[in-house]
């Protein structure tokens, strides 16, 4: 096998500008709080091979071509800015300077893209926001992950506490197991830094944070402000209760604000971030984030309704096994559910699609749903088959979408990949709410039907992380702005 010379030397340059990004990309989040960001996916604490690799993927989805040569210009255009606390996107920096006519420089350029974070625009570093997680399970552990992740520049959020139940076992050891699920995921990965337990103070330190481990069996038990905590926003990750009333219980001293991770029930606002997050009152102290289904399926719903209007759909899920399911065929209170996991496809229900008239109070489509759990541990697909109210085509509803990822203020929120051979386990990880599966898309008159992909599990925990930067007023903006 010859080796071509040309292109291992490329390789090697490529490698050499993306490893000289790295302290760049990471003094300015330390010192600075600035997210450098490729077309919405952050480059924080990433790798060498994982900036190259997102480079090439931003690739795939603009559909021309993107090198860390192009990008790197701007970065070292932000560097020499005085930033304030920010989201910053160099794919879209360099992306949009090639459609500039004007011909200024990349300094200039950037700094006047960039002219809301710097100067008397920024916002300034403030001390952050506490915030307390009630239940530790498995979307627990990884909006811990995130958290701790979020908490690098020193600002912004901060987690200062897990309320766990009381074990019947020994406190250390207790702690110890919890510190050693945080640490290693069988699905996701390790913990990416270091963690430590302190089990005479019953603390986790994840990376420099001390976290305090609590041990309570009800909400009425706490008083946070005897851990120092104040005014931080508690995240439910149990469920146990999903009505005003019930996370009512959670507001304790030191609480100011109860967060969510399933579908709230009554009168319990239930956002998506992106599509209905500026709908939240400044002094709501009770909201959900709905479920990962409903995060999943609304914002490609507004983005296909927006463009091409929704007369009516459906949705069919087809949806990982989770922990409420059984192993082994045993009792529960759901027949199906009942029936062993992995070794079975069940059939159940779903109230995503009763849930979208509450975030998307505008849409005026019926939309009905139904789901089946199938034998992955995680990674869902939901296929939304919509009747529009006009015609189109497959290009047409291909290249919005596309630009919808791109561009458009729902771009955390959806994704675009063109990959032909691309299967479930390809999106774990995926930091975004769904994403389009552009080869499966079908299109026929007035009908669409896409085929949305979803980690059901991180996707979904990113989205309760923006909700709770929100409403924590500790949600960055992002530059250059989206287009409208």
């Amino acid at each position: 096998m010859t080796v071509n010379d040309d292109s291992f030397t490329n390789w090697k340059n490529r490698e050499e500008i993306a490893e000289s990004m790295i302290p760049i990309i990471g003094k300015l989040h330390r010192e600075r709080d600035v997210t450098v960001l490729l077309h919405s996916r952050s480059l924080v604490n990433k790798s060498v091979v994982s900036i190259l690799k997102t480079h090439r993927f931003a690739r795939q989805i603009a559909g021309e071509e993107l090198s860390v040569t192009e990008t790197l210009p701007f970065l070292q255009a932000l560097a020499a800015l005085d930033l304030g606390p920010s989201q910053i996107d160099i794919g879209m920096l360099a992306a949009t300077y090639k459609s500039d006519d004007r011909g200024l420089s990349v300094e200039a350029f950037t700094a006047e893209a960039v002219a809301g974070a710097t100067g008397a625009n920024k916002i300034e570093r403030g001390e952050g926001r506490d915030v307390v997680l009630y239940g530790f399970g498995r979307i627990g552990r990884l909006v811990a992950r995130l958290l701790i992740e979020k908490s690098g520049s020193g600002n912004g959020l901060r987690l200062r506490a897990i309320v766990v139940r009381g074990g019947g076992g020994r406190a250390d050891e207790d702690l110890v197991k919890r510190a050693s699920l945080l640490r290693r995921d069988s699905i996701h990965g390790q913990f990416q830094g270091t963690i430590t337990v302190d089990e005479a103070n019953s603390t986790i330190v994840a990376n420099g944070n001390e976290i305090k481990v609590i041990y309570a069996n009800d909400p009425s038990e706490l008083d946070y402000t005897a851990y120092g905590i104040k005014n931080a926003i508690l995240v439910d990750n149990t469920g146990k209760w999903r009505d005003r009333e019930g996370l009512s219980q959670h507001l304790r001293p030191g609480i100011d604000k109860v967060v969510l991770t399933a579908p709230g029930k009554g009168d319990v606002p239930n956002i998506v971030h992106g599509v209905n997050h500026d709908t939240i009152k400044p002094d709501e102290q009770i909201l959900s984030c709905a479920s990962c289904t409903t995060n999943a399926i609304v914002p490609p719903l507004k983005a296909m309704d927006d463009e091409f209007g929704v007369l009516r759909g459906h949705v069919e899920t087809v949806h990982s096994f989770t922990n409420d399911q059984n192993l082994l065929d045993n009792y529960h209170k759901s027949e199906r559910r009942g029936r062993s996991a992995p070794l079975n496809m069940v059939i159940t229900e779903t109230g995503a699609a009763s849930a979208v008239a509450k975030a998307l109070p505008d849409l005026k489509a019926r939309i009905t749903g139904s789901s089946i759990r199938v034998p992955v541990p995680d990674v869902s697909i939901a296929i939304l088959n919509l009747q529009l109210a006009r015609e189109t085509d497959r290009e047409e509803v291909l290249d919005y979408l596309r630009d919808v990822s791109l561009t458009s203020p729902l771009r955390r929120q959806i994704d675009f990949i063109t990959a032909p051979d691309a299967v479930s386990s390809d999106f774990i990880g995926s930091r975004h709410a769904s994403i389009v599966d552009a080869g499966a898309l079908k299109v026929e008159g007035d009908n669409a039907i896409l085929y949305l992909w979803y980690d059901n599990e991180f996707g979904y925990s990113c989205q309760v992380i923006r909700v709770v930067q929100h409403v924590s007023g500790v949600e960055y903006p992002t530059y250059p702005a989206p287009a409208v």
